[in-house]
């Protein structure tokens, strides 16, 4: 075996299905970066295909057998993510050959091995949260290691394999397989029931936090939103198998806690106020929305955990210039901003669209309104969920509901966007049922005037609408 096989458990030679999705990519880089012999396939074309093709990856479009032959090298282990089907060719041929599969977790596991693993899970607010305890610990100049479900603003990657001890996660528990890491630092930003279609019910969702808590290693940290139940009962439990466990929000009271005092949002940030360890200090944030200095607070008391200095730290996330699809500018005509954003579950939406009011100074005194263009992700959560984004988008002024993007699940009968818009608590005249995608762009842009804020929002492929409504802002030329 090769130096780069010693360094990487998961062997000399990686193939992975599906490579150009955000979890897969950043497995991909690392294992470049280390040496490693990487190939795999992808549906389409895409800049994360482009980049690892240009970091030595071979990447082929499409999914074929073919793809697994590795003549004059080692037998390739193959990564596979939920999203890829029993059926799909390459898998197909991998069992047959005997290959070693692997889900996606499993590798991104393997490759965490060695080092100190700070694991950022909960429903909600996990790839802002691992992206800024990234930046913070960089800007302290620790150089960790990461792996986010999302690319950084400033430097356009989600993943890296750094010179320093820490390595940090975005740890998913879409589908359980959170449980496979073993954090030396763990935060739990909220548990609030989500991905149904795969835990079946609220108290299997619950459950599988308390397994991942039991993942955690001998003196690890836990760290807890105080605000959130779901999340304070992972705390309860860490406490009683006697994990050092720190919350923040605005109902932390312990020494060690981040206790929130006060909240201002300053154009497109924002200023909080907080005590810890007996000390209150000042956080600033290029970003809005309380739930983002929450998280923030979260990043702090990692960075604490694993040994810097507060200031350092706070510094740090003063620079943090967000994650892209999470409340990301996309361009400003004719006085009309537009974003986008990945929010695809009710709280998620809400925060956002209250993150949207603060940041444009809606509803205080400002004629400008919100405008959002939404995409459901999944039948099931559009099913199960369907009220309550009602409820979330009514933050809203002009509510826009796009056709379901099924992703992993076939169509299911009567679930559609009229479920959510009809539980809308808006004037008809401020609810609409998207026209064909291709009419969409101009259809926000003829609802938008002047000081008005256009979101397109969903985890789906609503994220190309942004810049074709600046075009069509700008009477069709580019914006």
């Amino acid at each position: 075996m090769n130096s780069a096989g010693k360094d990487n458990a998961l062997g000399t030679h990686v193939h992975l299905i599906g490579i150009g999705g955000a979890g897969m990519s950043g497995i991909a880089r690392i294992l470049l970066a280390r040496g490693v012999t990487v190939t795999g396939s992808d549906a389409r074309e895409s800049r994360a295909v482009t980049a690892l093709r240009a970091l030595g990856a071979r990447v082929e479009t499409g999914h074929d057998a073919a793809h697994l032959q590795h003549d004059g090298e080692d037998p390739p282990t193959v990564v596979v993510s939920t999203a890829i089907r029993d059926t799909n060719p390459e898998l197909a041929a991998a069992r047959e050959q005997g290959l070693d599969v692997v889900h996606r977790s499993v590798a991104l596991a393997a490759l965490t091995e060695g080092r100190r693993l700070v694991a950022v899970a909960g429903t909600h607010g996990k790839t802002s949260t691992t992206s800024m305890v990234t930046v913070a610990l960089q800007h302290a100049g620790a150089d960790p290691s990461f792996a986010i479900g999302g690319d950084l603003t400033v430097s356009g990657t989600g993943a890296h394999h750094g010179s320093g001890d820490v390595f940090v996660v975005e740890a998913d528990e879409s589908d359980g397989s959170f449980t496979v890491f073993a954090p030396s630092v763990a935060i739990v930003t909220n548990v609030e029931p989500d991905h149904l279609d795969h835990h079946g019910d609220a108290e299997a969702y619950h459950a599988v936090f308390r397994r991942f808590l039991d993942r955690l290693v001998p003196g690890a940290t836990l760290i807890t939103c105080a605000d959130d139940p779901g999340a304070e009962d992972v705390a309860v439990a860490g406490e009683r198998a006697g994990f050092t466990v720190a919350r923040y929000g605005r109902s932390a009271t312990g020494a060690g806690d981040a206790r929130l005092l006060d909240f201002t949002p300053d154009g497109t940030g924002s200023v909080t106020r907080f005590r810890h360890a007996g000390v209150e200090r000042e956080l600033r944030l290029g970003v809005p929305g309380e739930h983002m200095a929450l998280n923030a607070l979260a990043a702090f008391l990692a960075g604490v955990a694993v040994g810097q200095d507060p200031d350092v730290l706070l510094d740090g996330l003063a620079g943090f210039g967000g994650v892209q699809r999470r409340f990301e500018f996309k361009g400003r005509v004719r006085g009309v901003t537009v974003y986008d954003d990945y929010a695809h579950h009710p709280t998620e939406v809400a925060a956002t669209l209250r993150a949207a009011r603060e940041a444009t100074g809606s509803g205080h005194g400002r004629r400008g309104r919100v405008l959002v263009a939404f995409q459901p992700h999944l039948y099931s959560r559009t099913r199960l969920f369907a009220a309550e984004f009602g409820e979330a988008l009514s933050l809203a002024d002009e509510v826009m509901v796009l056709d379901v993007y099924g992703a992993r699940e076939d169509p299911e009968p009567g679930v559609g966007p009229a479920l959510i818009t009809d539980a809308v608590r808006l004037p008809d005249e401020h609810v609409h049922r998207a026209p064909s995608w291709e009419q969409v762009p101009a259809a926000l842009a003829g609802l938008a005037a002047d000081g008005d804020t256009v979101i397109t929002m969903g985890a789906g492929d609503v994220t190309v609408l942004g810049p074709e409504v600046l075009r069509e802002l700008a009477g069709g030329d580019p914006a």
